[in-house]
């Protein structure tokens, strides 16, 4: 554990009025690492976009996750654990080459889990992350 439990946990809320209304932070950084809630599709209030379209709800996904890696100063190449849940693993698979222009250097542990439903039904996919720079 180390240091970390001395560490002022640092929140992020990239959408704060959504993140308020359903009850969660985007993000927490405590000491090296981060910790990322799942990303979904939506736009600025909080409503769906790309319904229908997995590929594009996974872009989208993975646009919300840099803008909050990017806040903390890190990049696709520090997470440690990518962790996607989808209601259709088939077409998941299909477009999960797309993760390797996020991916450059090396890919995340993580998990695939298809899922009966996510927090709206127009969601397809929601991807989390935990993310860790060396000091």
């Amino acid at each position: 554990m180390g240091n970390e439990s001395l560490e002022t946990p640092e929140y992020f809320l990239l959408r704060p009025e959504v993140e308020r209304s359903y009850g969660y932070s985007h993000a927490v950084k405590i000491g090296d690492d981060i910790k990322i809630s799942g990303a979904v599709s939506m736009d600025d209030e909080g409503n769906p976009t790309a319904i229908g379209d997995l590929e594009q709800q996974m872009k989208n996904a993975y646009s919300d996750l840099d803008q909050v890696l990017k806040h903390y100063g890190y990049t696709f190449d520090d997470v440690v654990v990518e962790n996607v849940y989808t209601t259709d693993m088939a077409k998941f698979l299909e477009a999960a080459s797309y993760r390797n222009s996020i991916y450059t250097e090396h890919f995340p542990t993580g998990t695939w889990l298809e899922v009966k439903g996510l927090a709206l039904p127009e969601f397809m996919i929601e991807i989390e992350l935990e993310a860790h720079k060396a000091r």
